[in-house]
């Protein structure tokens, strides 16, 4: 961690309040800054982002990337020594119980981050493949709202962005139709053969309107009952027995 990491003279503005710096102790976050979530197992990228900018308003991110040295031979290492111990202790607790248990016994702030992220990142690589494998098995049901499941599918596509696999928007669309359910044939037709490339968005835009033309046509209309005249509200028995004018 570098000298300027732990200069005891600097100021940091946070939120538009400025928290001079104690000799000795890092930078405490303000009470609006919030903790990550406890870390289980799951969405190791997203919580290491957070936990990242948590440390770094600490003021203990430099941690994570030098070790402290074993000695403390000078005021600059003592400060180094307790910035390591304070940031390995963060990320201690902001584990959950059961790998709380696991990795407690990391000797260093840069050991305990370099051992969750060769864990956990060697098994994001599979939770990749486990993503792609889900949108390439959806199938869209007749049974249910076309636009219902593209939004399902957007959610997984959205997944697959963030993972860092970058697939064309062109691509994308085809695939979507392509999972378009059997009732919806003739449409699928028209937008396979569309010369016009679309994106996700006028895609869904398309697929809503044919899905709320589609409900109203089956909605069936109310009967058209006879208007009824003066005569014809007359019984039958009425009828026969009445004589026409004249």
């Amino acid at each position: 961690m570098s000298t300027e990491a732990v200069d005891m003279s600097t100021q940091v503005l946070v939120s538009g309040r400025t928290a001079a710096l104690t000799p000795g102790v890092p930078t405490i976050p303000m009470a609006h800054v919030d903790k990550p979530e406890k870390f289980g197992g799951a969405d190791f990228k997203r919580w290491q982002q957070k936990m990242m900018f948590y440390l770094t308003t600490l003021n203990l991110a430099g941690c994570l990337t030098e070790e402290a040295p074993d000695v403390a031979e000078n005021e600059t290492d003592i400060q180094k020594k307790n910035a390591d111990y304070l940031c390995k202790n963060y990320i201690l607790n902001a584990l959950k119980d059961s790998l709380y248990s696991v990795y407690n016994e990391a000797k260093s702030a840069k050991e305990l981050w370099e051992s969750l992220d060769r864990k956990y990142k060697i098994e994001g690589a599979g939770s990749k493949k486990f993503i792609v494998g889900r949108f390439l098995d959806y199938v869209m049901l007749d049974t249910r709202s076309v636009t219902a499941q593209f939004q399902e599918l957007q959610v997984l596509i959205n997944e697959i962005k963030v993972e860092g696999m970058l697939l064309s928007e062109a691509f994308l669309v085809a695939a979507v139709i392509h999972k378009l359910p059997e009732t919806w044939k003739e449409f699928k037709s028209y937008l396979m053969f569309k010369n016009k490339e679309m994106t996700l968005e006028a895609l869904f835009f398309k697929l809503n309107v044919e899905e709320k033309t589609g409900q109203e046509t089956k909605v069936p209309k109310p009967p058209t009952w006879p208007r009824l005249t003066s005569w014809s509200m007359v019984s039958p028995r009425r009828q026969r027995n009445r004589r026409p004018n004249g």
